[in-house]
């Protein structure tokens, strides 16, 4: 790639958006397309949409979310749904500063950043582009400039709506260089910028009582006052606090609730009316979108003090859960281990799930109903079937505790241990147990959990370290199968002739003979028993299939053993059980023969070839299950 060229197309491409002219240029444009006009809430939720929407199973998933944050589609829809929508529709909510509330770690800030970041590359499109009055220091809408008894003809004329009033500054100059003639007053086209301080603002709370509004709403320039007389004169002011900068757009509001009570009070009038009061000027309008985050302990001493409730009613507050599905947590750890410089050491599958099982454990909350442990309401939640319960358990589930997530074992901690095993054994590779270990030594440094915690997490540990040894003895027995997808088709095969057989009280015809013969009542039930189908059970379930293969043929589909999750695990489990022995003596020997020789190095092969291990955690696997298979 030249680099350098790539430089040239960016300067070129940003060149290409600049845009100037006059108010009446900037009319002529809305004439053939009303959206620059927009609110800064209808621009954010624009720029959400426009990165596309999938139904999935009744609930929308928003595309913009999918690469930053994972396991939390339920949350991202109701943000998206609750405030974003309907403050686009222009309803009440848009006058509410938005609370993202939860756990620590739990990516309140990174839904705020990757905000920020979409509105100034959404900024940079043709939908979402932003004019303001040039050289306004609040960027200001050119609207703003039509005197309020001739808005009405203009919003018909248009099709948009005007709400808010010229800055100071503006207003000066309207008055003194352009002598209220608005069609000559220069618009162009900004780009949102939070480098640049262009409708994205930050602001970080310090010590509250050090804490100076001027940081929000501007300052007095003091050595401009002898020049223009007056504290009064726009010119004599500096509009440059965050509500000023973050104008047409967005402004973050960082541990917000850290701040003292006064200094909140300022934000009354922005949430209500649009508007905020600064130096001896009247009341100065604001288009923006103030997000601010906080922790649960923080949020319940704020609204139990009695002198926030006006700022608590003028607020929205949505809670950021943990995630608390497995394999989204595993995308969580990649992501941040993938941003590091340790990408040079390879990572055992399963590793990271492993540490991602023990977590989501700790943030669940046990269920009342009848049969229902973690570990399944933990597969129910990823997605995976279990036996016995439907997905409107699962919906029940997800409902019966309004809580469940807000506490546990943050990703930080892990990504701490994690980083403490790839660090501390200087090894190529690192596997599940070293990272479980990892995880166990760390309970013991923890600062904030109780003993009570720490014997409940360390039971956690013990068992991500059983659904661990599933996992590997699976892995192995699945890789000795020598073409293991033909093995199962075959055997899947021969189970749906019997069971067909059976059902509609028929004989089979042997291959070979062609002689009529019963249903192979031993290999049916040799197949079921391994997913504790019951001999009382076995015609219902039998039939169940059948069924299935019905629908799926009706609907021009293939029916085949990975379709019905309880007979693909029924079939494997069938197939690994005739293997046992073999893969428990190849395995475990310490001097193999040419030909276990032979076989260890074929599934050493398919290890590393088909399942993504190395050939340092490939062998340490071998090992690991010969020793499981022999206990």
């Amino acid at each position: 790639m030249d680099l350098f060229r790539r430089l040239a197309e960016y300067r070129t491409e940003s060149e290409k958006l600049a845009w100037s002219g006059t108010f009446r240029d900037y009319i002529d444009l809305l004439r053939r397309d009303p959206a620059p006009a927009m609110t800064a809430h209808a621009r954010v939720y624009d720029m959400i949409v426009s990165h596309g929407v999938e139904e999935i199973g009744g609930h929308k998933r928003y595309k913009f979310f999918e690469r930053d944050i994972y396991g939390l589609d339920r949350t991202m829809e109701k943000l998206v749904e609750e405030y974003f929508h309907s403050a686009a529709r222009r309803l009440d909510v848009r006058k509410r500063i938005l609370l993202l509330m939860g756990p620590v770690s739990g990516g309140k800030s990174t839904i705020v950043t990757i905000l920020k970041r979409g509105l100034e590359q959404f900024a940079r499109t043709d939908r979402g582009a932003v004019y303001a009055i040039q050289g306004c220091p609040m960027h200001e809408e050119p609207l703003h400039l039509i005197p309020h008894e001739l808005r009405p003809e203009f919003e018909k004329e248009l099709g948009v709506r005007i709400e808010g009033n010229l800055c100071p500054s503006c207003q000066m100059r309207l008055r003194t260089e352009f002598y209220d003639d608005v069609e000559r007053v220069p618009v162009e086209r900004v780009l949102l910028s939070e480098e640049n301080r262009v409708g994205i603002g930050t602001f970080s709370p310090s010590d509250p009582k050090s804490q100076d509004i001027a940081d929000l709403t501007g300052s007095i320039d003091f050595s401009t006052i002898t020049e223009f007389g007056s504290e009064s004169d726009p010119r004599a002011y500096r509009f440059d606090g965050e509500l000023n900068k973050a104008n047409r757009g967005l402004m973050e509001f960082q541990e917000m609730l850290k701040c003292d009570e006064k200094f909140l009070w300022n934000l009354l009038s922005l949430t209500q009316e649009g508007n905020f009061k600064a130096g001896r000027f009247a009341l100065i309008s604001a288009d923006e979108l103030i997000i601010a985050h906080t922790n649960e302990s923080e949020y319940k001493a704020f609204i139990s003090n009695k002198k926030n409730e006006a700022l608590q009613s003028r607020m929205i507050v949505m809670p950021v859960p943990y995630n608390l599905r497995v394999s989204d947590e595993e995308k969580i750890y990649s992501k941040l281990i993938g941003q590091s410089d340790m990408s040079h050491i390879h990572i055992a599958p399963h590793a990271l799930r492993s540490a991602a099982i023990f977590s989501i454990l700790t943030r669940m909350k046990d269920s009342k109903k009848q049969g229902m442990d973690l570990v399944k309401k933990m597969r129910l939640y990823d997605g995976e079937e279990v036996e016995g319960f439907k997905e409107a358990d699962l919906k029940e589930l997800q409902n019966e505790h309004t809580d469940e997530g807000m506490s546990g074992i943050d990703p930080r901690y892990v990504i701490n241990r994690i980083s403490s095993a790839l660090i501390k054994h200087d090894l190529p590779c690192i596997n599940a147990l070293d990272v479980l270990r990892a995880l166990k030594d760390g309970l013991d440094q923890h600062p904030s959990i109780t003993k009570e915690e720490r014997e409940k997490y360390l039971n956690f540990i013990s068992v991500a370290r059983k659904e661990y040894d599933n996992l590997a003895k699976k892995e192995v027995q699945k890789a000795f199968v020598y073409s293991f997808e033909e093995s199962a088709r075959t055997l899947f095969e021969n189970y749906l002739d019997n069971i067909e057989a059976y059902c509609n009280w028929t004989k089979m015809k042997d291959p070979l003979t062609g002689e009529e013969m019963d249903p192979d009542e031993r290999l049916m039930r040799s197949i079921e028993e391994q997913i504790g189908v019951s001999e009382n059970a076995k015609k219902a379930f039998r039939e169940e299939i059948l069924i299935r293969i019905s629908a799926y043929s009706r609907k021009g589909k293939k029916f085949d053993y990975s379709t019905h999750e309880r007979l693909r695990e029924a079939i494997e489990k069938k197939l690994f059980t005739d293997l046992k022995d073999i893969v428990k003596i190849t395995t475990s020997t310490k001097t193999p023969d040419e030909n276990q020789l032979k076989r260890i190095n074929e599934v050493t092969k398919r290890l590393i070839d088909e399942h993504g291990y190395c050939p340092v955690c490939s062998n340490e696997l071998m090992r690991y299950v010969g020793s499981l298979l022999n206990r």
